[in-house]
């Protein structure tokens, strides 16, 4: 286990970087230069000289680069051309707050995916199997963003049951995480009624089944954990993708998290704050793409990692 765990590390490493270049190039070939946004609109050529010298903005890219990379290692992203505060503080608290709402969508997006993954499978053929998987492509399908004002207009405007923005009690991850949980929910719901339905086909399963044994001990004791095995693989790259999709639904809900804080940054041109916070979030997803391969030898011992 552990020289597969230095292995992956290893393996991690040319994906970071990887990112973290294509980011950089990327900021950069947006429209629009900070220098003169910090300065303002009756700054002079020269005055925006002084502002983009001061940022290093005046160097050659790969040596932006390059510095950018030796100072990340060490932790430090540089300062904020926005706040003028350090991108380690800016993004601080709102990383944390976008993980917290990632790991409640990830609660109501597996139990909701399970249990429907499950009814399907033991309804095949039936109008319950045809209907859920019809709302099912309907999860998957609907935006983030659509999705999100649909449940805001029924819970905080109609009903009033929310609030409607903001971070402040759970009741303000009800919705966000809803909003973020229930596509991943149905991307769940089809891969288990799918390995569920396979596993139910096995020997082993017909042989309980002969042996009296109940219709739910079956399904739950011997079917869903051989079942799990591909569910696990789509529950850790859903977790990546809900960090991603945390952008659209932070804006929408006035989430103080990391995704309004990338959205903001790029509007403003903050070049730290973005590569930081991309590269966090690249990070974050690698290590979530770790733990998946990690958790499969839980879920089944019989399964060797090399």
């Amino acid at each position: 286990m552990l020289v597969f765990l230095a292995r992956r590390l290893m393996q991690l490493v040319p994906v970071v970087l990887g990112v973290s270049l294509i980011v950089f190039l990327m900021i950069h070939v947006i429209p629009g230069d900070p220098a003169q946004l910090i300065a303002g609109p009756e700054a002079t050529p020269a005055d925006i000289e002084v502002v983009r010298t001061s940022l290093g903005l005046d160097r050659s890219l790969p040596v932006q680069y390059l510095t950018f990379l030796g100072k990340a290692v060490t932790g430090d992203f540089g300062q904020s051309f926005r706040t003028g505060r350090p991108v380690i503080e800016e993004i601080g608290a709102r990383y944390w707050n976008t993980l917290a709402l990632g790991c409640v969508a990830m609660v109501f997006g597996t139990v909701l995916g399970l249990a429907i993954g499950v009814v399907t499978a033991v309804y095949r053929g039936t109008w319950i199997d045809n209907a859920v998987l019809g709302v099912s492509l309907l999860g998957i399908s609907a935006p983030s963003f659509f999705l999100g004002i649909l449940l805001m207009l029924l819970f905080s405007v109609s009903l009033q049951w929310l609030p409607l923005t903001g971070m402040g009690s759970w009741q303000n991850f009800i919705m966000p995480g809803l909003t973020l949980g229930i596509p991943n929910a149905a991307v769940i719901a089809r891969m288990a009624r799918t390995s569920l339905l396979e596993v139910l086909q096995q020997d082993y399963v017909r042989t309980a089944q002969a042996k009296g044994l109940a219709g739910p001990v079956v399904v739950l004791r011997h079917a869903l954990r051989n079942a799990l095995i591909s569910v696990v693989t789509v529950v850790g790259l859903q977790m990546g993708y809900l960090l991603g999709g945390a952008v659209v639904t932070e804006t929408v809900f006035a989430w103080p998290g990391i995704g309004r804080l990338l959205i903001q940054s790029i509007s403003s041109r903050d070049f730290p704050v973005v590569q930081a916070s991309v590269l966090i979030l690249a990070l974050t997803f690698v290590m979530i793409t770790l733990m998946t391969d990690v958790l499969y030898r839980l879920v089944d011992p019989r399964i060797e990692i090399k």
